[in-house]
């Protein structure tokens, strides 16, 4: 892989090659690709999506949306910083092509804004309960419809694949998505992969997958495009991260692994002496510790801290990817970058913590139980819906459900596949909230 050809500007739709050096450096291609994630009305509805706390009257506590705000705030200090140091190691990038390292910056940003905006409500565990409908529930019905790969979609329902469907698809009559640079969309893709086949290895790229089969074909165009590495021959459907994609995915470790304990301890789960002494370990060699015995209040203790941690995690990664960068350009480099931290005793210990207390609290633990019994009693309906209308068997119930439906969801869809990746997409850009007034309204409790 190359530098030039990773920074890609072309966007879907393009019929002539997008130069740096034409670029208005008053609001450069990257930028715009940050613009229209946030005005999207897939990101918005962040602000009413469970991070890992279950929304709640505390202000402090983080949604989808203010996390997706740090990672992003972090992955542009990540993307900058980087840049600096490849922009001087290759310096013909500015030289013959007039790249900056602010455009670094730009691309891990947008993409780092937009790493969430296809998860579903209630945290990870939605995307378990939209899997389960169809491995173990009554969803299980369709799979004498499907193919291994499109059934693989459905069963290990994926917040990523369906985020790069939510900022290509053309559903709602804008062809292209969100029409961002490649750039951004390479760096987006963390798991570059189909779901089949399932972990063929131990690469942190194939943990996961990263599009649904009805995307098949605009995800290769970005990967030739990019120049990402074929994998597995010709015919397959695996490549190389884009290397941004590394520092994303460290702006979002590095934003769960502090964010994540801070609500931790703000919500009184996580009792506030224990938890500084462990942010007191990881930042010990740049705290101030004049400054810090003059904080009086708790919250100040831990922005104070929270602050330095970022700043010393965000260094540590920036030196990481280049120490790698080699390998990272070639599809060598195998781990995440803070798994190479010299932190990581100190990032384990915090979220061992995180885990033991946050993500095992009653709150979120009943969060999780009501989102699995919601999602599949709203799949159930719709999914009967919209395979009957389908079918040509609709019935007057069905007919209801079908009025509450957009019709891009349903409507021109060439097979049954089509229909189900389509309703699960539509009901994971549900809100917390709004999904639980779904779920009254069907079943008629409230």
């Amino acid at each position: 892989m190359n530098w030039e050809q990773l920074l890609s500007l072309k966007r879907f739709g393009d019929t002539h090659k997008r130069l740096r050096t034409e670029q208005d450096e008053n609001r450069l291609g990257f930028e715009v690709d940050y613009d229209r994630i946030i005005f999207s009305k897939a990101f918005r509805s962040l602000q009413d999506k469970t991070q890992v706390v279950p929304l709640s009257q505390e202000d402090f506590v983080h949604t989808r949306l203010t996390h997706s705000l740090e990672v992003s705030v972090v992955g542009r200090s990540l993307g900058r910083l980087a840049g600096k140091h490849i922009i001087d190691k290759h310096p013909y990038l500015k030289e013959m092509y007039g790249y900056q390292s602010q455009d670094f910056g730009s691309i891990v940003a947008a993409a780092a804004l937009a790493h969430d905006i296809g998860n579903p409500p209630f945290g990870h565990s939605g995307e378990k309960a939209i899997g389960m409908f169809f491995s173990n529930g009554i969803g299980k019905q369709y799979k004498a419809y499907l193919n291994d790969a499109e059934y693989e979609d459905l069963v290990r329902f994926e917040g990523n694949a369906n985020g790069f469907n939510v900022l290509t698809n053309g559903d709602l009559g804008n062809e292209g998505g969100l029409r961002l640079s490649y750039a951004t969309l390479g760096a987006f893709m963390k798991y570059p992969k189909a779901s089949l086949p399932h972990k063929p290895d131990r690469h942190i790229a194939s943990k996961k997958y990263g599009f649904f089969q009805k995307d098949k074909a605009i995800f290769k165009d970005i990967a030739e495009e990019l120049g990402l590495e074929k994998i597995d021959g010709e015919n397959a459907l695996r490549y190389t991260r884009h290397p941004l994609t590394f520092l994303v995915e460290a702006a979002d470790d590095i934003c769960y692994t502090i964010i994540d304990f801070e609500d931790g301890i703000n919500l009184g789960l996580i009792h506030e002496e224990y938890a500084l002494e462990y942010l007191i370990n990881l930042v010990k060699d740049a705290i101030n510790k004049e400054k810090y015995k003059t904080l009086k209040s708790k919250s100040s203790r831990i922005a104070y801290l929270r602050a330095l941690a970022i700043n010393t995690l965000i260094n540590d990664a920036v030196r990481i990817f280049m120490e790698n960068e080699e390998a990272i350009l070639n599809g060598s480099f195998s781990v995440g970058i803070m798994d190479k931290s010299k932190f990581a005793p100190q990032i384990e210990d915090i979220i061992r913590i995180s885990v033991d207390k946050v993500y095992r609290s009653n709150a979120v633990v009943e969060k999780e139980i009501s989102g699995y019994q919601i999602i599949s009693k709203i799949l159930e309906v719709y999914c009967e819906a919209v395979i009957n209308y389908f079918n040509d068997s609709k019935t007057a119930f069905d007919n209801l459900i079908l009025s509450t439906l957009p019709a891009h969801v349903y409507k021109n869809k060439p097979d049954i596949y089509s229909l189900l990746i389509s309703i699960s997409g539509y009901v994971a850009s549900f809100s917390d909230v709004k999904i639980r007034s779904i779920h009254r309204k069907i079943t008629q409790n409230g």
